[in-house]
């Protein structure tokens, strides 16, 4: 059932919770740790905690909204991409009622 909703924005916490640079905040999402920390520009970054050998940490996508941090799990890049096909045609038609 985890599955089903792991690629949506889920809650974690306030931004009142991080207020400061440099602090951080580790909360397990679906049984994966993350760390949600804020840089020394102010912005809030999301973190996934794997155990890699000689790899740094996984980015997660993560956005505020309304001073809520939401993070988001799925690896999908959800931007539109550009394909090599001609663009679909648009037709226009009239209903029979008219």
């Amino acid at each position: 059932m985890a599955t089903a909703y792991r690629s949506g924005w889920h809650f974690i916490d306030l931004v009142t919770a991080i207020p400061h640079s440099g602090d951080s905040l580790m909360v397990t999402v679906f049984g994966e740790p993350v760390v949600v920390t804020r840089d020394e520009d102010g912005d809030v970054r999301a973190y996934r905690c794997l155990r890699r050998p000689r790899g740094a940490p996984k980015p997660v996508r993560c956005a505020i909204r309304y001073g809520m941090i939401f993070v988001n799990l799925d690896q999908r890049d959800h931007r539109q991409v550009e394909s090599d096909s001609p663009a679909p045609r648009t037709f226009s038609a009239t209903p029979r009622s008219a």
